[in-house]
C-alpha cells in the first residue's frame, strides 16, 4: 500500500518552517543580532533623554532584552525601572511614546520594515529571587546536606 509507510518515514519540512519555535533557544542569530541593535539604540535614547515623558525622565530604566519575532516584524522590549518601582506607570509611558520610539528605531537600525514594538516588564530578577529563596528553604538545605553525606 503506497501510503502505509508515511508514519515511518520522515518528511522534510519546507525551508521556511525549520526551527519554527525559536523561543527555546532564544532565536536565530539574526533575531538575536537585530534585538541587540534595537536594545542598544533604545538604551542610547534613554541615556540621552530623547524620550520626553515625565515618567520616563523620572526613572532610571534598564533594557535587559529585546526579543524579535522570527519575521523581525515584532519586537518585544523588556524594560525594568531600577528598584522595580512604578512598573505599570513606566510601561504606560512607553506605550504613550510607542510611535516616536518605533520611528527612531526605524531611522537608527537599517531594517526592511520597522518592527511593531511592545513593552513588557522584565521579571527575571523577581524569578531569580524566588528561586534563590526556594534554595535557601530548610527542606532543600536538608536535601543538599543529605547529598554531602553520600
Amino acid at each position: 500500500m503506497p501510503g502505509s509507510n508515511l508514519g515511518m518515514t520522515q518528511r522534510k519540512m519546507p525551508r521556511h518552517q525549520h526551527h519554527r519555535d525559536q523561543s527555546v533557544g532564544g532565536g536565530s542569530q539574526r533575531q538575536l543580532r537585530v534585538g541587540e541593535l534595537i536594545r542598544h539604540e533604545l538604551a542610547d535614547m534613554l541615556s540621552r533623554g530623547d524620550i520626553h515623558d515625565p515618567v520616563i525622565e523620572a526613572h532610571m530604566i534598564t533594557v535587559p532584552e529585546v526579543r524579535m519575532a522570527a519575521d523581525l516584524r515584532l519586537a518585544t522590549i523588556y524594560v525594568m525601572p531600577l528598584g522595580g518601582h512604578d512598573e505599570k506607570e513606566v510601561i504606560a509611558a512607553f506605550d504613550r511614546n510607542k510611535r516616536y520610539v518605533r520611528g527612531e528605531i526605524a531611522r537608527r537600525v537599517n531594517l526592511k520594515f520597522a518592527p511593531e514594538i511592545r513593552f513588557r516588564v522584565d521579571n527575571r530578577f523577581d524569578e531569580a529571587e524566588r528561586i534563590e529563596k526556594l534554595l535557601r528553604t530548610r527542606r532543600v538545605q536538608s536535601d543538599l546536606d543529605g547529598e554531602k553525606d553520600e
